[in-house]
């Protein structure tokens, strides 16, 4: 089966229109798409894996730093209340180990909370946020994530 991961992460078919937001040794930062909710984040490991029991000590590390500093970019935006993190990688074409890092804006619906928060992923076109604002999101948080390293 196909996995649209790794073919993002070999450049062949990107699953976000905004350019990748981090790469570190194993472990790039994506923007997922199609949203209808900006700041929904993928945390997506390099070589492919399909059970977070077959990474190595080295890629949990980096992932718990990774994850450390998004939280900390998400927390200086206004909009944001918390950070929602899920690993299932039993998706169709998805199998591939991800964890999804969503901002959620204090705003959100209570019918999309928790795990419901999923109905704002894999929208239709004219549901999805624009691939522009998507662009200039991923640019910010990279810039971001540049920073808090620093």
């Amino acid at each position: 089966m196909e996995c649209l991961s790794c073919l993002s992460l070999q450049g062949i078919q990107r699953i976000s229109p905004g350019p990748c937001i981090y790469e570190g040794r194993s472990w790039v930062v994506d923007h997922a798409y199609p949203t209808s909710l900006k700041g929904w984040l993928v945390i997506v490991l390099k070589r492919h894996v399909e059970a977070l029991h077959d990474l190595t000590h080295e890629e949990f590390r980096e992932l718990a730093d990774i994850q450390f500093r998004l939280a900390q970019v998400m927390r200086s935006r206004v909009s944001i209340e918390k950070e929602y993190m899920m690993c299932f990688s039993e998706a169709e074409h998805f199998k591939h180990v991800h964890i999804h890092f969503v901002a959620k804006p204090g705003d959100l619906p209570q019918e999309a909370r928790g795990p419901r928060i999923f109905s704002y992923l894999n929208v239709d076109q004219q549901s999805a946020v624009p691939p522009d604002e998507i662009k200039a999101l991923c640019e910010e948080l990279k810039d971001a994530l540049k920073s808090s390293n620093s």
